[in-house]
């Protein structure tokens, strides 16, 4: 499997776009792609934490520029792409996930919210950027859903119901615009360990959180996805990774982990 582009088909990086740049995956695909020779344009909610993840790169001699971007805001979105003619990249990693109630208790409220990052927010983004992406020849959307976009588990109804929606969006993305100059690729992350995952999804309960990754001697960190996600946008222009599953050893299905025994 080669790991740069074919000679005959060179790559030219140009901007990309990363949602839920603050930290975890976004934070490692925006270094990824920023290694990868792209001009990153780093959103997330959090201001500051982009801006410090921009001051970064931009000393380690990157190109980078911060956004506050709320991805559900539909106006702040239309506004943000105006800023833009022409992209190469758009990676939609902005979502998580909210709670882990069975269906008969689950709250609403965090369905809603949960539905309106993982896929609202994702379509909010690809419509106002989908432009820029065909005016450059050779644009990328990246969908960053999850295992669970694939496979249910008892406990993640809502979740799993949102990167459903997710994965389905891409899926038929991909069918909409075919015979366009853009891509879409699916990245769906299994068990990965990141500072805040679980820790959001269980309202900041340190214990539970920890509980989700207990005996599992390496899940997959942020960078490893950076680096599947940095593979597959930068393979030769007429190849497309329509969906790529990655999951750590230990981890042979959403409800199948091996658990090391203290």
């Amino acid at each position: 499997m080669p790991s740069t582009p074919h000679a005959d088909t060179p790559r030219k990086p140009g901007i990309a776009v990363v949602t839920g740049a603050s930290g975890g995956i976004g934070a490692a695909t925006a270094r990824g792609l920023a290694e990868a020779g792209y001009r990153v344009v780093l959103t997330a909610r959090r201001k500051d934490r982009v801006e410090a993840l921009a001051a970064e790169l931009t000393a380690a001699g990157h190109s980078t520029t911060a956004y506050g971007l709320d991805v559900t805001d539909r106006a702040a979105v239309d506004t943000f792409a105006t800023a833009f003619q022409k992209i190469a990249v758009l990676v939609n990693n902005a979502g998580g996930a909210l709670g882990a109630d069975p269906v008969a208790t689950g709250d609403p409220a965090d369905w809603r919210q949960m539905y309106e990052t993982n896929v609202i927010g994702t379509l909010n983004v690809t419509q106002a950027l989908l432009p820029a992406l065909t005016a450059s020849g050779d644009g990328t959307v990246v969908v960053v859903s999850s295992t669970a976009g694939h496979a249910t588990y008892e406990g993640g109804a809502g979740y799993v119901a949102a990167k459903h929606g997710a994965h389905v969006l891409a899926e038929t993305l991909r069918l909409e615009i075919v015979g366009t100059p853009v891509r879409v690729i699916e990245i769906a992350p299994g068990m990965v360990r990141t500072e805040g995952f679980a820790l959001t999804r269980f309202g900041g309960d340190a214990e539970k959180a920890a509980k989700v990754y207990a005996g599992v001697a390496e899940p997959l960190t942020a960078e490893d996805v950076a680096d599947t996600i940095t593979w597959a946008v930068t393979r030769p222009p007429h190849v497309n990774v329509d969906l790529l599953v990655v999951r750590p050893r230990a981890q042979a299905s959403n409800t199948k982990v091996h658990r090391e025994q203290p």
